[in-house]
């Protein structure tokens, strides 16, 4: 991993981050700004972005570009792709956070609303990864960080289309590793479980008394995820408790995570 691995420091690197107006996003771009890295932030509320871009700017020294794009849109990813590549901007790091979760009965979610987070949370994602990777492959260096959540490891009531999108998250990201052997380029994927984000409010969700117990601060898992993916690992929960959850679920059942996890997702 060269100079990345060895001092921390990613001074002339370049990252994309997406999702990066709020909560996980603002946090992974601060933990890169602080490693001297250069930033392309990527998400749709544009006051949130240039507040954002500022800080990284004054606090850290570093070039931080604010993109005003959602990626729910079809065209965005390529959009977004052209746009930098007629900048001869090269990204070394792509960090694919933007998403978001609904909360409910599947049944009772209007098919636009899981339609939208579907595009986002995979499609664009996927998108995304496939237009930057084949030019990290092609310079012979590229970290990826891919945002999963623990409910991709056990199927989740109230939370079934995410829960799935995630799932699929954690498999492309760590088939797609072993895919990028010996090119240089990695693709971790980070589980987080309940962060101190904006997620409960989007997705329609009171907090439950586990969740409270459970929370991580967003700062907290973005180091985490960050010194995980410039270690090239395939996959990581933050925090001991929710890894060791991740590891029950694996053992059980579907059947009966799948009744835990209503249980404890239930308001």
């Amino acid at each position: 991993m060269g100079d990345a691995a060895s001092t921390g420091s990613l001074s002339g690197r370049t990252a994309l981050v997406t999702g990066a107006s709020s909560g996980l996003g603002v946090d992974f771009a601060r933990e890169l700004a602080r490693r001297g890295c250069r930033l392309v932030l990527v998400a749709r509320r544009e006051e949130l972005l240039k507040k954002l871009q500022g800080e990284l700017q004054e606090q850290h020294g570093v070039t931080a570009v604010a993109t005003t794009l959602d990626l729910g849109d079809p065209d965005a990813p390529q959009m977004l792709y052209d746009a930098l590549k007629a900048q001869s901007v090269a990204v070394d790091i792509l960090v694919n956070n933007a998403g978001f979760g609904l909360y409910g009965l599947e049944l009772d979610i209007p098919w636009e609303k899981t339609r939208q987070m579907l595009m986002l949370d995979i499609v664009a994602l996927t998108h995304l990864t496939k237009l930057f990777a084949r030019d990290m492959v092609r310079r012979g260096f590229g970290r990826m960080l891919q945002v999963a959540s623990i409910g991709a490891y056990q199927p989740s009531p109230t939370y079934a289309a995410y829960s799935a999108a995630k799932s699929y998250v954690r498999s492309f990201s760590q088939a797609l590793t072993y895919e990028l052997r010996d090119t240089g380029v990695t693709s971790t994927v980070i589980s987080p479980g309940i962060t101190a984000t904006e997620f409960l409010q989007v997705s329609g969700q009171k907090p439950t008394a586990y969740q409270r117990f459970m929370m991580m601060s967003s700062a907290e898992v973005a180091r985490i995820g960050i010194k995980a993916m410039l270690k090239g690992r395939y996959s990581v929960v933050p925090g001991w408790l929710n890894w060791l959850t991740a590891l029950t679920t694996m053992l059980a059942p579907d059947r009966v995570n799948a009744a835990a996890a209503y249980r404890l997702m239930k308001n």
